[in-house]
């Protein structure tokens, strides 16, 4: 297993499982039944196949390197790009977060509800408490809608609209080809984006996020999704 700088804003980690695992996760996902959106479908880490997947040591040891050795899974979502669903994700940052129950707090907000789970804008304190692993089930090439990334966008915490539209003008970015059985290791915090497709090729992604612990403090609970 590789090490990761604590301070980096993603990596690219290549061969952490073998191609007949991700050919067997995508074919339970395929015959589960999935609330599906255009881009996929969420709320996935109470599947079994979903839930081994986000507790496999691998992926445990891989997160630990980010936020210590009690990190905890608490959020599952299917990306799954192709010709016969293809999106373009413009530059942002993830900086919702599912929580247990609604809070009166500096920072939080707006909220909403999705699929039934609350979800909330969090502050960069919780965030930076927070790592996404997305593991690549089908290769992922610079034709079929890669992620791409401005490197150590993160150290800046939570950028405006017009901040996030500076910072895509002025930097280059880096595009995250990794191939089957990879995963990529983010921080929420880092701006990132992707394209549309343009080739047939499938873009399957199960992008985990781990936590410090589900509670983060200050009376703010994360809730499973």
């Amino acid at each position: 297993m590789e090490t990761i700088r604590l301070d980096e804003s993603h990596r690219i980690v290549e061969g952490v499982f073998a191609l007949s695992e991700m050919r067997q996760c995508a074919g339970e996902l395929t015959t589960a039944d999935l609330v599906r959106t255009k881009a996929g479908a969420r709320h996935l880490l109470r599947l079994p196949a979903v839930g081994s997947l986000a507790t496999d040591p691998r992926m445990l040891a891989l997160a630990a390197q980010f936020l210590g050795p009690q990190a905890v899974p608490f959020k599952a979502t299917l990306f799954d790009k192709s010709f016969g669903a293809n999106w373009l994700v413009p530059w942002h940052q993830d900086t919702a977060l599912p929580l247990r129950h609604r809070v009166e707090s500096a920072g939080w907000g707006p909220w909403s509800t999705k699929d039934g789970v609350l979800y909330a804008h969090a502050p960069a304190w919780a965030l930076e408490q927070i790592v996404a692993l997305r593991v690549s089930l089908d290769d992922s090439a610079p034709d079929n809608g890669p992620l791409r990334v401005l490197p150590d966008t993160h150290r800046g915490g939570v950028l405006s609209d017009v901040q996030v539209g500076r910072l895509a003008s002025e930097l280059p970015p880096v595009t995250c080809s990794a191939a089957a059985g990879s995963v990529i290791v983010m921080r929420p915090l880092t701006v990132h984006a992707s394209s549309k497709a343009e080739s047939g090729r499938p873009r399957r992604v199960l992008h985990i996020e781990y936590a410090t612990s589900r509670d983060l403090g200050a009376g703010i609970a994360l809730a499973l999704a």
